[in-house]
């Protein structure tokens, strides 16, 4: 059994490391990942799984495969034991395809919150923690502006969603918009300043609950 503390980024192409200004990977060390596994130092493994396009619980019927809550399970079983998985994940959701309101985006989240809680992904077949982030609020929409039509008020209301879903859980809660914000490039990715904020953060967090 692996002797380090392991820890599951589960996330769309903001945790993949999208580059809002060319559309390029951010390199390992710039994106949030990447800082909070520098910011950890020794002792701890940070596993990337980011996929660009991915919802919460919703079958996208024009990209496809980007369902999260059917690559979880088995990606538990593939990394387990882990120590702690973070989700954030939630923009995609507000694609106009879906006719989502805020309120089913969070409780969207909060199915993905207790597949990990009723997982035996953890140490000694216990489940992991969990810690969820609130996607921050989108931006000043360009390129993405008819696909995400409509998203920026729903946006705005994630972070009282979100908490009440975590709350619900008993699960702790990151507002990512009380950290950061999305570029205004595209108006739903960050750029690298931004990842380098919200790496250090949650790598405060990570330590207050392990």
């Amino acid at each position: 059994m692996s002797d380090l503390t392991t820890i599951l980024c589960y996330g769309d192409s903001n945790t993949w490391g999208y580059n809002p200004a060319d559309g390029s990977r951010f390199a390992h060390h710039v994106r949030w990942p990447g800082i909070l596994r520098t910011e950890l130092g020794a002792g701890y493994w940070v596993i990337e799984e980011g996929l660009s396009g991915r919802t919460t619980v919703w079958d996208d019927p024009i990209e496809g495969y980007k369902n999260g809550r059917d690559y979880l399970i088995p990606c538990l079983a593939t990394h387990k034991p882990l120590d702690m998985v973070i989700i954030m994940l939630g923009t995609n959701d507000l694609k106009m395809r879906f006719s989502l309101s805020a309120w089913d985006i969070a409780e969207g989240a909060g199915v993905l919150v207790d597949i990990v809680q009723g997982s035996d992904a953890g140490r000694d077949g216990r489940p992991p923690r969990v810690l969820l982030i609130a996607p921050p609020p989108v931006a000043m929409l360009t390129d993405f502006a008819a696909m995400f039509s409509g998203a920026r008020e729903k946006s705005r209301q994630f972070g009282a969603e979100y908490r009440r879903v975590a709350a619900a859980r008993g699960c702790p809660l990151l507002d990512a918009g009380e950290v950061i914000i999305s570029s205004d490039l595209d108006g739903v990715h960050f750029d690298a300043r931004e990842h380098a904020k919200l790496g250090r953060t949650i790598a405060g967090r990570v330590q207050e609950l392990l």
